[in-house]
């Protein structure tokens, strides 16, 4: 299990100012798990793996692996890289160009401080070869392999030193759009089969979805919030999250009081949804809203609301239950799989994502409803 509590990493920056690329990082990673660090350039994802890896040294907090401590500020603890015993996977992937695959995924076995015979490098370099699924590749030069054998075997390389902790810098970005999109399957599979523990860098959002256990949002050092990826998705914490994963559609609106009927009447709040999160009545300029929030909210209270363009429901003809308005449907765009609509409501535009079978021209009324569970309400602050 990995530890990270407190994690302070600052480096300096323009006209000696300095810069918190990492500010009181905290999180932990059972073991076996894929732990995702996600956000924009420069949020302090990449300094956060390096400081775990010992390749930057914190300012301040504490580092453990397995119950092993390799980096404490209180307790001035400094493990060395080298002797961390983590395996690591660059963007670049940094592989010998003049190696073969075999002598690359030897490589870290060879000039390891633990002395191994042949046969036992032969063999540890056959398992994880057949794990990546190159070993009828093993004597193929490395600059001769394609994009996507080129990362299996950066992974291979990290992976046969059985380290305690993977640690993964945006080890995709290099792909291409479908290559990727495989590789994402692959890098699942192979995580799961070998159950090491793994920490992932990357700014795609659905990346990170697609592959994790649990998932932290990062933004301008700090860690906005931590989940499953369907948490993440589906109850962003703030403006921030709910913008960066995935798109969304924000409504600005004043808390009021009771939610709709049928909504909840029980519980902290205002009310409590099905879901377990309170239930509240929010005044907008498209009308009064039935939403959702996870955390507390007061009556008066400025508040933003999230809902994505998946979960605003299009019909022509009245729907039942509330959250329900007429609107104008403004422009649409096919994209194969669904229709991307803008539709006017009361003057507010909002995007709806439907199914192609949904062919309501432009200029045409349609009725819109936004369920409660997925009308999600965060301060406006």
């Amino acid at each position: 299990m990995l530890t990270v509590t407190g994690l302070c990493t600052d480096y300096p920056g323009d006209r000696g100012a300095v810069v918190h690329a990492a500010s009181d990082v905290a999180f932990t990673v059972p073991e076996g798990h894929l732990f995702t660090l996600l956000g924009p350039s420069g949020c302090g994802k990449t300094t956060t793996l390096r400081s775990i890896a010992g390749l930057e040294r914190p300012r301040a907090g504490e580092i453990s692996v397995a119950g092993r401590v390799v980096y404490s500020s209180a307790r001035r603890v400094w493990v060395p890289p080298n002797q961390r015993g983590f395996g690591m996977v660059f963007q670049s992937y940094a592989i010998w160009p003049h190696m073969t695959v075999f002598e690359n995924t030897a490589f870290p076995l060879q000039v390891g401080r633990r002395r191994r015979s042949k046969a036992q490098i032969d063999d540890a370099v056959a398992r994880v070869l057949v794990a990546v699924q190159l070993e009828h590749l093993a004597s193929r030069e490395a600059t001769k392999l394609s994009g996507g054998q080129q990362q299996r075997l950066a992974l291979a390389r990290a992976l046969v030193m059985q380290p305690a902790l993977l640690l993964l810098d945006e080890p995709l970005s290099n792909l291409d759009a479908k290559l990727r999109e495989r590789m994402r399957f692959e890098l699942k599979r192979l995580q799961r089969d070998l159950k090491v523990t793994t920490v992932y860098v990357t700014h795609d959002q659905t990346e990170a979805l697609a592959i994790s256990h649990a998932v932290a949002v990062m933004h301008e050092g700090r860690i906005q919030q931590i989940g499953r990826p369907r948490e993440i998705y589906e109850h962003p914490a703030n403006a921030f999250v709910a913008d960066f994963v995935g798109n969304t559609n924000f409504v600005d609106g004043t808390v009021t009081g009771q939610p709709e009927p049928g909504i909840g009447d029980r519980g902290s709040g205002l009310g409590d949804s099905e879901a377990g999160h309170p239930a509240y009545l929010v005044q907008t300029d498209i009308g009064n809203i039935a939403v959702e929030a996870i955390q507390l909210l007061q009556a008066g209270e400025r508040v933003l609301l999230s809902v994505r363009p998946e979960h605003v429901e299009l019909s022509e003809t009245r729907p039942e239950g509330p959250n329900v308005w007429q609107g104008r449907v403004e422009q649409k765009v096919f994209i194969g799989d669904a229709v991307d609509f803008r539709v006017v409501v009361r003057g507010r535009a909002l995007m709806s994502r439907r199914h192609p079978s949904v062919r309501t021209p432009v200029g045409a009324d349609i009725y819109v409803q936004l369920h409660p569970d997925k009308c999600v309400a965060f301060p406006a602050g």
